[in-house]
């Protein structure tokens, strides 16, 4: 199937064309139609499988349509980003479609100035992209108002939840008319993302091409149980294997990343790296830096781990196990994208064995081992005991505790 029976402006299909996009992912297809009709929209698709332009294609062809004059301080259409990378990659990738158009688009996020900022917004934008943050600080100095916003899109909303902007978001929603359309893209739905659905959403029509929670077929998982102590050398000799191929390495915190990223850079590896201590100007050279290829290796914390479209990353390294399973999946969903093949090989310690096996409940599936596998990696099996031996019938007799025990218990 083609672009061109979902019901977009010529226009809008020229610039595909132009940019050698010809046929929708299925998201994009079922979803397009249905915004493009007016519906609210809970889009779920895993990571790379193209929802920004499952959201951004209708939105655009409505903007661009519409007669409405873009008043001072006023924006027409909002879309809420969790990470700075992200709402940049949004803003990045929408803004080739608007070459040559009247629609006026401002970013705004943090760790740029607020009174730039401020400054674009004075003349009112068709589109703003922002974080929630950023927004609520904009909004509190009444730099901007969502008094005429029509249109809302919440791209991956879960992590929002996970970044705690929960609070925000019920802030935010209390500012907007109740007369708009609202969007919401994720690949992972938790339970409390209902709540999100209900404040935000009216009459919704679920779109969902990929069960919550499944990766993409082209990516080849593995796991590596090694310690702490043996993880830089495990990577190092992986990385020696592809040198000239672009990986992506996660760690779980801002200082472990800077560490090995140092690393790394010692043994010759042509390595940056982002996370929370990065400014932003460090973070987006950094992250240039890595699309063009001028650095093979990108250390990030999960910052990173839904702000990154680069059809070149070949490889993902866990250098940690994420302690959320739904960071595992849009982790390595910054590989295989487009269609791409792509690898993910993640390291595990014994103490991180809980995280491996909720990570696999999520996915359906176990991971397959390279090298050595620790006894019994994953605990004892149901009905054994922890020699690997079956449990008695009707199960041990309990020996009753001795008082002064209770009385330690009870303390």
């Amino acid at each position: 199937m083609t672009f061109e029976p979902l019901g977009l402006r010529p226009a809008l299909l020229a610039r595909l064309q132009e940019q050698a996009l010809t046929k929708p992912t299925p998201i994009q297809q079922q979803a397009i139609p249905l915004a493009l009709a007016g519906r609210d929209v809970m889009g779920l698709a895993q990571t790379g499988t193209g929802k920004t332009l499952a959201f951004g294609l209708p939105l655009l062809d409505k903007l661009t349509t519409s007669k409405n004059k873009c008043q001072p301080k006023q924006v027409q259409s909002l879309i809420l980003a969790p990470t700075r990378e992200l709402a940049k990659q949004i803003h990045d990738s929408l803004k080739l479609f608007l070459q040559g158009s009247h629609l006026r688009t401002v970013l705004v996020i943090g760790g740029a100035s607020i009174n730039a900022q401020s400054q674009r917004l004075m003349r009112g934008a068709h589109l703003l992209v922002a974080t929630p943050g950023r927004l609520m600080d904009l909004l509190e100095r009444g730099a901007v108002s969502l008094d005429d916003t029509r249109y809302l899109v919440l791209d991956e909303a879960d992590q929002m939840l996970d970044l705690g902007f929960i609070h925000t978001l019920r802030k935010i929603a209390k500012l907007l008319p109740k007369n708009r359309q609202t969007l919401l893209f994720s690949a992972t739905m938790p339970k409390q993302m209902e709540e999100i659905a209900a404040a935000f959403l009216t009459d919704p029509v679920r779109v969902e091409v990929t069960p919550p929670g499944k990766t993409a077929d082209k990516i080849d998982q593995a796991v590596v149980f090694v310690e702490q102590a043996g993880r830089p050398k495990a990577l190092s000799d992986l990385l020696d294997q592809h040198r000239d191929e672009l990986a992506l390495v996660f760690a779980r915190t801002k200082h472990g990343a800077e560490r090995l990223s140092r690393k790394l850079e010692s043994e010759g590896f042509a390595v940056g790296a982002i996370h929370g201590n990065k400014s932003q100007g460090q973070r987006n050279r950094a992250l240039e830096a890595f699309r063009t290829g001028e650095l093979r290796v990108l250390v990030a914390t999960d910052v990173a781990a839904r702000g990154i479209d680069i059809p070149d990353v070949r490889h993902v390294y866990n250098f940690d196990l994420p302690n959320v399973a739904d960071n595992y999946v849009h982790r390595i969903g910054r590989t295989a994208r487009a269609g791409r093949d792509g690898r993910a090989i993640s390291f595990c310690g014994r103490e991180e064995i809980k995280h491996l096996r909720g990570i696999e409940r999520l996915i359906g599936k176990p991971i397959p081992v390279i090298g050595d596998t620790p006894a019994e990696p994953h605990g004892p099996k149901s009905g054994t005991r922890a020699d690997g031996k079956p449990k008695p019938k009707g199960g041990a007799r309990r020996r009753p505790q001795s008082r002064s025990r209770n009385r330690q218990k009870a303390a």
